[in-house]
């Protein structure tokens, strides 16, 4: 059973991320509340779910993001039977620049 995010925390939160006008405020709030590590490994999952909806194969995922297959398995598995998040964005922001 997992655990309900939904709690007041979580939606100063994210009206924090939605009160963020540009990609350099965005900057400015994650380096704060995340560690280069935290803000990686989110940003890796993203290109993972990109990579895995362009039917790219685990192992060409691996050798370009350096996710682990247990990390591909779980986006894959949330891109499959999660809230359709990812696909929201993706359709938001069209295609990832290369």
């Amino acid at each position: 059973m997992s655990k309900d995010i939904h709690t007041d925390a979580v939606n100063y939160l994210f009206d924090a991320v939605l009160s963020l006008k540009d990609r350099d405020e965005c900057y400015t709030f994650f380096e704060d509340i995340c560690t280069v590590n935290e803000l990686l490994a989110l940003s890796q999952r993203f290109e993972v779910a990109y990579m895995l909806r362009e039917q790219k194969t685990y192992l060409d995922i691996a050798e370009k993001t350096g996710a682990s297959t247990a990390t591909i398995s779980r986006v894959n598995r949330s891109l499959n039977y999660g809230n359709d998040g990812y696909d929201l964005v993706f359709s938001r922001i069209g295609k990832k620049q290369e």
